[in-house]
């Protein structure tokens, strides 16, 4: 293993791919670029004409539909592992969802589909699966998933996602306790805002960017390629000692508030 590819010899999966300017790309770039092999996966077969041509650019990697709500394609992406490498290392996790009229509505006037919807494509899936990854990290692991200060801190027009983020970043700890013994370690990353295809169903988001570049002490935006390096660091066998923590890559801005 050289200095510049520490992850040689690991494999993961990537979720979420969806395209260029996805936080899963900026992930599947970095793990790719320090030498691991990987699987990707997308969320929508409209999805495919545009994360295709990403999978080209990471050696040609493994890309497959999956669609959390399905458990036949999220079994099928495990069995896929299971097949090229019968091992698993690192799960990116990097899914997200919620009806926009929830999103856009009050905390307290969502309503109960739209609500349980969010949670389980954005929270209950990464448990989900966890425990499909759980007997292939027989060495060890690393699984990381992807949540926002709008889960410590109100964040206007962050809607019922602030909740749901709570309870990723609470389900981490909780995961990081029950799978540590076994060499498992869970992590949340929390970005500062990001222009995702994702992030613009926020109302107001170009305000949320001014402000998070104006306010951040850094006084600069994150790219999805910080948020990759970070991961990357994560995976690695230099983080061994680190899990169930959530990890700002914001350049300083939740500590105004």
């Amino acid at each position: 293993m050289s200095r510049q590819h520490p992850l040689e010899g690991k494999t993961g999966i990537v979720t979420g791919l969806a395209n260029a300017d996805s936080i899963a790309f900026g992930c599947a770039r970095a793990l790719h670029g320090a030498g691991a092999d990987l699987i990707l996966s997308y969320g929508h077969p409209k999805g495919e004409s545009h994360a295709r041509p990403l999978a080209e650019q990471l050696g040609d990697a493994p890309l497959l539909l999956c669609d959390v709500r399905d458990d036949a394609q999220t079994e099928a992406l495990f069995a896929a592992a299971t097949e090229r490498w019968d091992k698993l290392d690192f799960l990116i996790h990097s899914i997200a969802f919620a009806p926009r009229d929830d999103l856009h509505g009050r905390v307290v006037d969502s309503s109960r589909d739209g609500f349980l919807l969010a949670m389980d494509i954005s929270c209950h899936s990464f448990m989900r699966m966890a425990k499909h990854a759980e007997p292939l990290m027989r060495k060890g692991g690393c699984l990381i998933t992807m949540s926002y200060h709008g889960a410590e801190k109100v964040i206007d027009n962050y809607g019922i996602m602030g909740p749901v983020k709570a309870a990723l970043e609470s389900s981490v700890r909780y995961m990081a306790a029950e799978l540590g013994p076994a060499g498992i370690r869970v992590h949340a990353l929390s970005p500062g805002p990001v222009a995702t295809r994702a992030a613009s169903g926020i109302r107001d988001f170009d305000d949320l960017l001014a402000d998070a570049e104006s306010r951040s002490p850094t006084r600069r935006l994150v790219s999805i390629d910080d948020v990759g390096a970070t991961a990357a660091f994560l995976v690695s066998d230099a983080a061994h000692s680190i899990t169930g923590v959530t990890t700002y890559v914001d350049g300083g801005l939740h500590i105004r508030g």
